[in-house]
């Protein structure tokens, strides 16, 4: 999986560098390129941004250095752009697994009042949200898109490590427990020292029945729409 970021902001990416997504870039199971902007603007100050016509609060992203900033990319015909945005569809499981089978994404990060819309008419397949609120840029959503995509990516993570997590068949995920067996007058479950593995499997979906009855009923709404 190919992504490539464009942003105004690349050094707010550095987290990409580590844990699970820093070791899948590093075996070469995902290739992150972030492409500055700015470095695309021909003003002397490498001036992005200009003032609504209409009026209004705000600064807006001028679609040349957008769209110059786009053309950049090689190999491109194929690839999927998003302009992470919160007029866009809440980003879920389903949509995260759909991602998951590209072979390339192109993220596009908004700032300030946002881009001009010429520009997004142009490139952008679709516009994505990850919630109903504003950030100061799309950055922050960017990464979050790329770390749900990368870990449904083959080889990124063991298989069944995203079986049985939160959002899978619109469950949330069973309780976890660890050693030590005993923390603060607290014992693990005595069906998960058994190593009975159907009983263990019993409780674990009788348990993200529960959790997800009392955290999100929503979920189940849905299980039994579909």
């Amino acid at each position: 999986m190919k992504f490539d970021i464009l942003t105004l902001f690349p050094e707010m990416f550095v987290s990409l560098e580590q844990s699970v997504i820093g070791r899948a870039s590093q075996k070469k199971l995902i290739e992150i390129n972030l492409i500055n902007i700015r470095d695309f603007s021909k003003d002397k100050h490498k001036k992005v941004d200009d003032t609504p016509y209409g009026g209004g609060a705000g600064m807006v992203m001028m679609p040349d250095v957008v769209y110059n900033a786009y053309n950049s990319i090689s190999q491109k015909e194929k690839a999927k752009v998003i302009y992470l945005s919160p007029q866009g569809k809440t980003l879920n499981q389903k949509k995260v697994i759909e991602l998951s089978k590209e072979e390339h994404l192109i993220l596009l990060c908004g700032h300030y009042e946002g881009i001009d819309q010429r520009v997004l008419d142009e490139i952008v397949d679709e516009e994505i949200s990850i919630g109903d609120y504003v950030l100061t840029g799309g950055e922050l959503p960017a990464m979050v898109l790329v770390d749900a995509v990368s870990r449904h990516i083959q080889g990124v993570l063991k298989e069944e490590s995203t079986k049985e997590e939160s959002f899978t068949e619109n469950l949330l995920e069973y309780p976890q427990y660890t050693r030590p067996e005993i923390f603060h007058e607290k014992k693990v479950p005595e069906v998960l020292l058994s190593g009975h593995h159907e009983n263990i499997a019993k409780w674990r979906t009788q348990k993200a029945l529960e959790v997800t009855k009392q955290k999100r009923p929503d979920l189940l709404e849905q299980n039994i729409k579909n």
